[in-house]
């Protein structure tokens, strides 16, 4: 077994300077495990150590038309586990009249057992940006106080090309992997606020650097064994 995230400690991660950031979500543990559409069995993972972002359902719009898919693996966790339920939305060409729709499925996710907080992945494009924020503000307003907020962002969006800072979320998590990390500077200061107190990473994709002082967001490809998550919390909490 190889976990490519021991790489980071090797680049230097120890000599970036770290900002302390008010934490937006001081109810979650400092590291969460993503748990994405595939069997995940998490129950060994200490609720005081970790927390799962897990995905919840898919919701597709193309045009006027929304579909929903839930999710159909099994997920399995400790109890006290704090729980963010994951929508992934995606969009082709999405009409103002399906906002609602889109509203409402990503709303159902929050009633899922145990989930107190939301977070929305959707790599809208620059013309889906009006779409998503009209969802993003809508959701907010419904929201209860209690029920934190969360995005996922590609690296761009908190680079140069800052168009969240309005949005009413509590974090962008930069997803600094895949083509998320494509902008993305090794080792530089995030510049939009919302990206600064948290980041995602993947274990089979190692960065050269990255912003310390942060809650980290842990993607397998995968899923999970017990030995490839105690090593990967283990490798995070060393640099974090």
């Amino acid at each position: 077994m190889r976990i490519v995230i021991f790489a980071l400690i090797a680049t230097g991660l120890a000599a970036l300077a770290y900002r302390p950031q008010r934490d937006p979500l001081p109810e979650f543990p400092r590291i969460m495990i993503w748990a994405w559409e595939r069997p995940e069995k998490l129950d060994f993972l200490d609720p005081r150590e970790a927390g799962v972002a897990f995905l919840a359902r898919t919701v597709t719009v193309h045009s006027g038309t929304v579909t929903v898919r839930p999710r159909l693996q099994p997920l399995s966790v400790a109890p006290e586990t704090a729980l963010m339920a994951v929508v992934r939305v995606e969009s082709q060409d999405p009409q103002p009249a399906a906002r609602i729709a889109v509203e409402h499925a990503i709303l159902d996710a929050t009633e899922l057992h145990g989930v107190h907080a939301l977070q929305i992945d959707y790599d809208a494009r620059a013309s889906e940006r009006d779409f998503y924020r009209a969802v993003i503000e809508d959701l907010r307003r419904v929201l209860p106080g209690s029920m934190q907020l969360s995005i996922t962002a590609l690296a761009s969006w908190c680079e140069y090309d800052d168009w969240t800072s309005g949005l009413p979320v509590a974090e962008a998590v930069p997803m600094l992997f895949r083509m998320g990390a494509e902008p993305y500077r090794a080792g530089a200061e995030l510049r939009a606020a919302k990206c600064q107190t948290s980041v995602g990473i993947s274990t089979d994709e190692p960065l050269p650097q990255l912003p310390r002082g942060r809650r980290v967001y842990i993607f397998h490809p995968r899923s999970w064994s017990r030995d490839e998550l105690r090593a990967a919390i283990q490798e995070v909490r060393r640099w974090q």
